[in-house]
């Protein structure tokens, strides 16, 4: 069966995230780079020149009425999102869209929603769950490797970039909380958030954060956010009952490390009258096992994004990170924000309408 005529697509956006996506886009047998759409028409034409007989738009209306596109990709300020995703998609372009998906969840809802009311793909741009090291966490998590999930604890901690329009959750923890999503059976679906943030700078937003929200089956989840720490770390364990597994995202000889080491409890009564009647301590064993580093293969991660974009497109699919997943995120996001404004106090996650789709 002969391959399906690459689709045809506009970077909006030549900025920082912009070339990235042009240069994969450009590097992929599945797409062709038609179009770079800025403002700046000087930055967009030196992108352009950059990638050979490419347009150079100055605005979005300028790209749909002069320049045949199957796709746009949307790599601009997120409350811009909203309205260049509502434009290209009323014009029957399908859409990736950076993180996060919109400046609100109600923006991200009715995104969604116009997508599927027109049967176009709306991908977000989780970069992260492309890269070999999170498609292997996910591997092991679906496979049983860990076992139940007991806890996982993210830290993604570095020296700036204060942002002047977010705090520091908007601005990092889209990257773990989309992430988590990839990863976790049946997607990031807490039913509250609790956020503790802190602006010792008086920048007007946090800039160290820690969040908190429970996992199925009991387990706890901590994001730990920072733009003040002169060290950088990016690293996330995730401990379950059968195996723990360590990914350092600096360490690159090592990115994954899996620890054979446990806790073990004997079963504890389950009623306050059996606890009565059941007297004896209960047993706790250590296991001590092996530690073992899966091989990864190496590839990069915005590469598996695009081609994951034009595959979804061609099968008339949900993408592995679609609009529903982008929703899922954001609407953590918004309880984050509401849980800081309220002293950190629990805040209940809106809107299940989207939960599963798109997770698997």
């Amino acid at each position: 069966m002969a391959s399906p005529a690459p689709l045809r697509v506009a970077v909006i956006g030549a900025g920082y995230w912009g070339p990235n996506l042009a240069r994969n886009f450009k590097a992929g047998p599945d797409w062709e780079l038609a179009a770079i759409v800025d403002m700046d028409r000087a930055r967009a034409a030196k992108l352009a020149a950059a990638h050979g007989d490419v347009a150079v738009c100055g605005s979005v209306q300028e790209l749909l009425d002069t320049v045949d596109v199957d796709a746009v990709a949307i790599a601009t300020p997120a409350h811009t999102h909203h309205g260049i995703a509502l434009t290209a998609l009323r014009a029957g372009k399908h859409v990736l869209v950076e993180k996060p998906l919109a400046d609100s969840r109600a923006n991200g809802l009715e995104m969604v929603e116009e997508a599927e009311r027109r049967g176009l793909v709306l991908m977000a741009d989780h970069t992260y769950c492309y890269t070999p090291a999170v498609l292997k966490i996910r591997e092991l998590i679906s496979d049983g490797s860990l076992g139940e999930i007991l806890f996982i604890d993210s830290v993604r901690i570095n020296l700036g970039l204060v942002q002047p329009d977010v705090d520091v959750f908007w601005d990092l923890a889209p990257h773990d909380l989309s992430i988590l999503d990839f990863i976790l059976p049946g997607g990031l679906r807490p039913a509250e958030v609790a956020a503790h943030g802190a602006d010792p700078l008086g920048t007007g937003n946090a800039c160290v954060g820690h969040l908190t929200f429970a996992l199925a089956g009991g387990g706890m989840a901590h994001v730990h956010v920072n733009w003040l720490s002169p060290t950088k770390i990016r690293q996330m364990v995730v401990g379950g009952s059968r195996r723990t597994l360590v990914w350092d995202d600096l360490n690159p000889q090592q990115r994954l490390s899996v620890y054979d080491r446990g806790v073990s409890l004997e079963a504890q009564p389950r009623s306050a009258a059996e606890k009565a009647a059941e007297k004896k301590a209960s047993a706790i064993s250590y296991r001590l096992g092996d530690t073992w580093s899966p091989a990864l293969p190496e590839h990069e991660a915005l590469g598996q994004m695009v081609t994951e974009f034009a595959n979804s497109i061609w099968q008339r699919r949900p993408a592995r990170t679609s609009g529903a997943a982008g929703l899922r995120v954001l609407s953590v996001l918004e309880a984050v924000s509401h849980s800081l404004s309220t002293d950190g106090r629990p805040s209940a996650v809106t809107g299940n309408e989207f939960q599963l789709e798109g997770t698997r």
